[in-house]
């Protein structure tokens, strides 16, 4: 599902949502596929189902935007240095 359609069927809402399929360009995540996984009338609550998703699957490619953006503008973060192993 494109992002337009998203914000067509739920708006005014917070969704969650997986990217499906998505590349990187410019320091940006763009999210080329989406599946709604669910919708919120509040971040608070998307975030904790989100955060309930993810520590069950951290593989999943998951976030929570509200549909009155025009784009969903996620940006990339690089970590620098080392991280301890799991």
């Amino acid at each position: 599902m494109q992002w337009n359609e998203i914000r067509e069927l739920f708006p005014r809402q917070w969704v969650l949502i997986d990217a499906v399929e998505a590349h990187s360009a410019e320091n940006q995540r763009i999210l080329d596929d989406v599946a709604v996984i669910q919708t919120f009338s509040d971040s608070v609550t998307a975030m904790a189902r989100y955060q309930e998703l993810h520590r069950r699957n951290p593989m999943l490619e998951m976030y929570v935007v509200h549909t009155d953006r025009d784009l969903p503008e996620i940006g990339e973060i690089r970590w620098l240095g080392l991280r301890p192993a799991s």
